[in-house]
């Protein structure tokens, strides 16, 4: 899915800070730090970041059906 632009929780938008959160950590820097860095301080904006899966990819690979 999408990562969202706002925090769930307390509406704070994040979404400008996800193309860099997860380059930096593909790269092999620490997330915490890398939310650090980016100033993510709550922890509801946080866990945004943490728990995000990538599922949009492997949605497209199934057919459509009619």
């Amino acid at each position: 899915m999408m990562f969202p632009v706002r925090c769930f929780t307390c509406g704070a938008p994040i979404g400008h800070l996800w193309e860099e959160f997860k380059k930096r950590v593909e790269a092999g820097e620490d997330p915490g730090k890398v939310l650090d860095d980016l100033g993510v301080k709550r922890y509801c904006c946080r866990r945004m970041f943490l728990s995000h899966i990538e599922i949009s990819y492997e949605i497209l690979n199934f057919p459509k059906v009619s």
